[in-house]
């Protein structure tokens, strides 16, 4: 049996088109799967799996997870063109989302049998290091039954609105895809889309509830430094 690695190798990437970052995930993902498949099969000859942790923002773009609805697309592709935007059906979990600039997507592509082979807890972190990360500005953020992601007023329906999203896939315990977390990005794309599904939910983002913008690399590093130590990470 290979030995667990905790190492996870981190990469900025900046702004990338959302296809590019796509196509790159799935190259580390299939790598990782591919060497967990030759160690079951060759346990005289095995090697510890790599893990990745990767950030960017996105030129807009609405991503439909398999199991949505593009009814919850509110507009045609020609208008989706006059607002600058591209559409992809994708394969994570989740319905339909924005990603756009102001944004931080996060891609951790983890083997989570090098740490702890729980979707739930998985996803449940990566909650709670936006929840964390925003409570550092004096946001208090959480959960919402039935509903993933990171809520600010949860508990009041008339007043929900989500700040960071999640949608994963993960296959031999191997997870791709992740979570986008508003930070300054323009809050009127959502207006597009009925946001992971919903009809009467708003989004919104850092620089909405603060009144002004905050510095991208500032909050970066804190949603890294915080996911590290939740899951048990260990950075460069």
């Amino acid at each position: 049996m290979a030995a667990k690695n905790n190492s996870v190798f981190f990469e900025d990437l900046d702004v990338i088109d959302y296809k590019e970052a796509w196509d790159y995930q799935e190259k580390l993902f299939n790598r990782i799967v591919e060497q967990k498949v030759y160690n079951r099969n060759h346990p005289e000859d095995t090697a510890s799996t790599d893990n990745h942790l990767l950030f960017c923002e996105h030129p807009h773009v609405y991503t439909l997870g398999k199991n949505g609805s593009e009814n919850n697309l509110l507009v045609n592709m020609l208008e989706l063109q006059q607002k600058e935007a591209t559409y992809y059906k994708i394969n994570r979990g989740g319905d339909i989302t924005y990603h756009g600039p102001g944004q931080i997507v996060g891609y951790p592509i983890l083997d989570l049998d090098n740490f702890s082979p729980d979707i739930h807890q998985y996803v449940a972190n990566m909650e709670e290091s936006i929840i964390r990360t925003i409570a550092e500005y004096g946001l208090s953020g959480g959960r919402m039954k039935g509903a993933s992601g990171v809520w600010l007023d949860p508990d009041q329906p008339s007043k929900a609105r989500k700040i960071c999203a999640i949608g994963i896939r993960s296959s031999r315990w191997v997870t791709m895809h992740g979570f986008a977390f508003n930070v300054n990005t323009d809050l009127s794309y959502f207006e597009l889309i009925n946001p992971c599904g919903f009809t009467d939910k708003k989004a919104t983002s850092m620089q909405a509830e603060l009144g002004r913008p905050v510095p991208m690399d500032e909050v970066k590093v804190k949603v890294r430094d915080h996911l590290a130590e939740i899951i048990g990470m260990k950075l460069p």
